[in-house]
């Protein structure tokens, strides 16, 4: 019988595995009570969180590692708590991710190794997942690029998102700039809508530049004006600041906007409460759209418009070069760009 996973454990807990990770790594961020559920998971189980045992006697961990910025939104994970909901129900972009790389791991016989916490700064990250793993994926703009020219030196890295900065590194990301232009494209020609408004996230996020570029892709070729920049940008992308970013359009002097295209579905979600509660109608009077198609975007009122990224698939997939880099460390780099496709729900106006 195999030893038990994160993964179980957030299974049996019916929590997310990055919870399942913040309750070991940074037990105070957790609620008391789903830190206990947790817990007791764990006991029945067998779980044991350090993988750092194994190897000691070889050259090798039977580790894979994932280093990535903690995308928790508070927000979220409150109101979870307060209505009762399944963790599932505000699973984020990088939960995803982290179970596709979970399940990946598992069939090749590694397990996998979460360091997700930013305190200390990026040379902590890296000291606490490089020496005890066999290889790691990163997520873009999480640890320097001069930290991981030196690792790659010993150790096989996969970068994850963002531009392909490491030539030689393995490299997988999604169409974020084609998404975007698609879903711009439909709300211009399909619902004819003329004065859309973006929000982006910080200038430094790779995703979201990519898809502000594909929505200056979609203005320019409708002929409308390309702005050179997003008409806001919010830092953490959370549903708090998507719904500040709502008001602050709604509240701008001229025109409002007929749209509002977030850069990720939890600004989206925010906004859709915040516009509710100033007494504007969505799909109406606004229409609103989000990006990464969490599963929270199917059960929101109106269910939201957006673009669906293989989240699952970049995680496997980067597990998948990984245990290939392992096994011939000489072969050409491989760079992946992943499909993605746009879901019109209801919130642009869409039945479906």
């Amino acid at each position: 019988m195999s030893a038990p996973t994160v993964y179980d454990v957030a299974e049996r807990s019916d929590v997310s595995i990055a919870t399942v990770s913040r309750v070991y790594r940074n037990p105070g961020s957790v609620r008391a009570q789903t830190r206990e559920r947790v817990l007791e998971a764990a006991r029945e189980l067998g779980y044991v969180p350090s993988g750092s045992a194994r190897g000691l006697a070889s050259r090798t961990t039977g580790v894979l590692g994932l280093c990535f910025p903690d995308y928790a939104d508070p927000d979220a994970e409150a109101d979870a708590e307060a209505e009762g909901d399944a963790d599932d129900a505000v699973m984020l972009y990088s939960d995803q991710i982290i179970r596709g790389m979970e399940r990946a791991a598992r069939r090749h016989g590694y397990a996998l190794l979460i360091s997700a916490s930013l305190e200390g700064g990026p040379e902590s990250l890296v000291a606490k997942v490089a020496g005890r793993v066999d290889g790691f994926a990163v997520l873009a703009q999480t640890v320097p690029t001069e930290d991981l020219e030196v690792i790659s030196n010993r150790l096989p890295i996969v970068m994850l998102a963002g531009p392909r900065e490491i030539d030689h590194l393995d490299h997988v990301v999604v169409a974020n700039a084609d998404g975007e232009r698609a879903l711009a494209r439909h709300l211009i020609e399909d619902h004819g809508l003329r004065r859309l408004a973006f929000v982006g996230g910080d200038a430094d996020s790779p995703d979201a530049e990519a898809r502000f570029s594909g929505f200056q892709e979609a203005c320019r070729e409708a002929g409308l004006p390309v702005p050179g920049a997003p008409d806001l940008r919010a830092g953490m992308m959370t549903r708090a600041e998507g719904a500040r970013a709502a008001e602050a359009l709604l509240d701008r002097p001229g025109d409002r906007p007929e749209a509002m295209l977030f850069a990720n579905d939890q600004m989206a979600v925010g906004a859709l409460r915040a516009l509710d509660g100033r007494g504007v109608r969505v799909p109406e009077d606004i229409a609103v759209t989000g990006f990464d198609g969490i599963p929270l975007s199917r059960i929101v009122q109106p269910a939201l418009t957006t673009v669906r990224q293989p989240m699952r698939q970049l995680g496997e997939q980067a597990v998948e070069l990984l245990v290939q880099r392992l096994g011939d460390g000489d072969r050409a780099p491989v760079s992946l760009t992943l499909p993605v496709s746009v879901v019109r729900r209801a919130s642009c106006g869409c039945g479906g």
